[in-house]
């Protein structure tokens, strides 16, 4: 079994990987790519498919595991998941590819190394900013080499900056957000894993999102865990049950926090 620091030296060396190969697929390609239509009419881009093609050659060789990303079929992921219980790597070559496509400077790298379908390694990077959130499980959260969070946020709901995603919520609930906000403020960045790396810096200090899939929160939500805060499926059951789904999500800072966003969330959903 490794020791904490051991873990935490393997997340620093998965974090230099992923540097490394996002500055040659994506930085280049940054305003120059042409966009894509899928099948569901969500957006790809040539630099979505090239770093896709590189993680799943390296990351294998970094540690053992299947490679499942966002960028494949429904019927491969649902596969390599039901395969891959001793060691899998779940990954969004770019998570926020609109942002990317558009030239907004806000999308990420999302890769997260999970045994027994739970994460172990995390790594959120922005290259662009270059900005790295990284985790090991037990180890604690890191944003380039600073422990986090960055600051102490809101201990109540009512000074709260919010990260809040409307498209995929119920319109009673959103209305009820837009009329009646329990927090202070709102944010919407359009980059999932970046929104779940915020709440862990404390930059957010409570999360709601109507609909996400495995790979937009794997490695962040290890990341907020391991920097205290706390997440949950919005509609119950476990965020980490498989590729398929879309899940709501709620998540804030810090347990107490938690509690009360969570509830309020609940009480209108």
């Amino acid at each position: 079994m490794p020791t904490s620091a051991q873990r935490l030296a393997r997340a620093r060396a998965l974090e230099s990987m992923v540097r490394d190969i996002a500055r040659a697929e994506i930085l280049p390609r940054y305003l120059k790519s042409a966009r894509n239509r899928k099948p569901d009419g969500s957006l790809f881009t040539e630099a979505d498919m090239e770093s896709q093609r590189r993680f799943s050659e390296a990351l294998p060789q970094f540690l053992p595991g299947a490679v499942l990303g966002e960028e494949m079929t429904a019927t491969e992921q649902a596969h390599l998941w039901n395969e891959g219980g001793r060691g899998m790597w779940c990954i969004d070559p770019i998570d926020g590819t609109t942002n990317f496509a558009n030239g907004i400077p806000l999308f990420a790298v999302s890769i997260a190394y999970l045994i027994d379908h739970e994460p172990v390694l995390g790594v959120v990077y922005n290259p662009i900013t270059d900005e790295s959130f990284y985790a090991a499980r037990g180890a604690g959260a890191y944003l380039n080499g600073t422990e986090l969070p960055l600051r102490q946020g809101a201990t109540r709901l009512s000074d709260a900056v919010a990260g809040v995603d409307f498209k995929r919520i119920s319109h009673h609930l959103g209305d009820e957000l837009a009329v009646r906000p329990p927090y202070y403020s709102q944010r919407n960045f359009g980059s999932s894993a970046l929104e779940w790396c915020f709440v862990a810096a404390g930059r957010l200090d409570v999360y709601l999102h109507g609909g996400q899939m495995l790979w937009d929160y794997a490695a962040g939500r290890l990341i907020l865990a391991e920097a205290g805060g706390q997440a949950e499926a919005l509609g119950g059951g476990s965020l980490m049950s498989g590729p398929a789904v879309k899940r709501g999500v709620i998540a804030a800072a810090n347990p107490g926090l938690f509690a009360e966003w969570s509830a309020w969330v609940k009480a209108r959903s």
